[in-house]
């Protein structure tokens, strides 16, 4: 299924963040999961033309608004699973196509001011309740993208180290994106996407280019650049259009998700076999209503 276009950009914030953080070590399941719940929470389908939204972005990043209330609004099932476990919108799980077309509206209030890992915790048992969510984490070995630095100690102009502490600020090179995330942003043309990140590091990149159709990328990317920090950065790009026999064609523009990266931030992808961690969804079923 071709995902949604910045159908609101809150809900696009995509960059990777740290799964043993969230989720322990491969292999282990929800029964192992210290107990978190939201203290009321409400859950109905959504079958409208609401626009989406959410009370802050429900992406893997650390961009956060804190308090009690988790709201959320015309939202995919699979956006709800991808932030409770921290995982990027491209990675792509096994699971019904109902969890990637219908849209739920999930609020909650918790106690006390809880962290937005502490969020993801307390969705993740709204799940488990709710829509009888099982899951279990594999260390699968396969194909994979490796990003590289393309000329050692050479980066190029749409990168820059974000200083630690330093404020985001309002810089249009690098979109209107809050500190402390990353994903996919409205591009200069309809025929290219664009990806950009503020105070991220650079894992959070490889994890936005991880199984991203809209840059023609079937696998999973991870990060071999080596380098250390936080950094903002925007990288744009041809969409690949299919050609007749279904394999992905680039058009002449020179942006060429290749092209791009080398001479946008001067970093290049490389193929090769590594293990990686896979969510693998065993039950999800529709919600009862409230």
């Amino acid at each position: 299924m071709r995902p949604r276009l910045l159908s609101s950009a809150v809900l696009l914030f995509i960059a990777m963040g740290s799964a043993s953080r969230l989720y322990g070590q491969a292999g282990q399941t929800q029964s192992q999961q210290r107990p978190l719940t939201f203290d009321v929470a409400s859950v109905k389908a959504d079958t409208t033309d609401t626009p989406t939204t959410s009370r802050f972005p429900l992406g893997p990043g650390d961009a956060y608004v804190r308090g009690s209330l988790f709201s959320a609004t015309n939202v995919p099932l699979i956006n709800y699973i991808r932030f409770a476990f921290g995982r990027s919108q491209g990675e792509m799980l096994n699971a019904p196509s109902w969890v990637y077309n219908e849209r739920f509206d999930i609020q909650g209030r918790a106690k006390g001011e809880p962290t937005k890992t502490d969020m993801r915790l307390l969705v993740r048992a709204l799940l488990v309740e709710r829509f009888k969510l099982a899951w279990h984490t594999e260390q699968r070995e396969g194909a994979v993208l490796a990003l590289t630095v393309a000329t050692p100690g050479k980066l190029g102009p749409q990168i820059a180290l974000h200083r630690q502490g330093e404020p985001c600020g309002q810089d249009p090179k690098f979109a209107d994106i809050p500190c402390g995330s990353a994903g996919l942003v409205a591009a200069s043309r309809p025929d290219r996407g664009r990806v950009a990140g503020r105070a991220e590091p650079i894992e959070r990149l490889a994890a936005v280019l991880s199984n991203n159709s809209f840059a023609g990328v079937d696998r999973a990317v991870i990060d071999r650049t080596g380098l250390d920090g936080q950094f903002d950065f925007t990288l744009e790009f041809a969409i690949p259009v299919p050609s007749a026999e279904s394999q992905p064609t680039v058009d002449v523009s020179g942006l060429a998700l290749a092209t791009a990266l080398r001479e946008q931030l001067g970093l290049k992808l490389e193929s090769t076999r590594a293990p990686v961690d896979v969510l693998v969804i065993d039950h999800v079923e529709r919600p009862t209503s409230d």
